[in-house]
């Protein structure tokens, strides 16, 4: 298998990004995005899935972080799409439970070609800290919609959003892991009946 990385960088009139990613990496991150609990998430992703991943962002904070979170989550996504490559050898499908004192969250996906997202999380309060959690939905869905990959998300209890919103950033970077390890009885094989993905 051939190196599995990429340099993806997307400018808008509200953010530039810029997203290095080695999805054989051992953990290494680097982040600069002036929003500092989702550099604290993306470090789970980084830790638990083992990929190297540096982001650094620019965006239009004195409105807020909307734009921010979510072009992160679009070019992080396209980073992925990038350094996967044609998939060929993958396991394919990955999933996490990961608990964090009283909360546990499950991640699933697919890394299917096709974008969807399913995300089933309550959190108590509407901020950690000076965070909208309700940005994080909307991370997921511009990761989704530019890895085209198929994940659901379920918070299955916590009472603390940190823990909440923790143990679910850990599960997507151990689910990542999972489906992007090379599967050695498929080498060369892509993984799908359909001869696509």
């Amino acid at each position: 298998m051939s190196a599995r990385t990429a340099d993806v960088n997307r400018d808008t009139l509200e953010t530039r990004i810029k997203v290095s990613v080695n999805i054989d990496g051992t953990g290494k991150s680097s982040f600069n995005t002036g929003v500092p609990f989702l550099d604290h998430m993306l470090d789970q992703v980084a830790r638990h899935g083992m990929v190297d991943l540096s982001v650094e962002a620019k965006g239009d904070l004195h409105i807020d972080a909307h734009h921010t979170v979510e072009d992160i989550g679009i070019t992080l996504g396209q980073a992925f799409a990038k350094a996967v490559g044609d998939k060929k050898g993958i396991r394919r499908y990955g999933h996490a439970y990961v608990p964090l004192d009283e909360a546990l969250s499950r991640v699933v996906v697919d890394f299917s070609g096709r974008p969807g997202l399913e995300y089933h999380v309550v959190y108590p309060r509407a901020m950690i800290g000076d965070f909208d959690v309700d940005l994080l939905h909307e991370f997921f869905q511009g990761f989704v919609n530019h890895a085209q990959v198929t994940m659901h998300i379920d918070a299955l209890r916590g009472n603390n959003a940190h823990h909440i919103a923790e143990t679910i950033f850990k599960a997507f970077g151990r689910a990542l892991r999972m489906a992007l390890e090379a599967d050695p009885r498929m080498s060369g094989i892509l993984p799908s009946t359909k001869g696509a993905l």
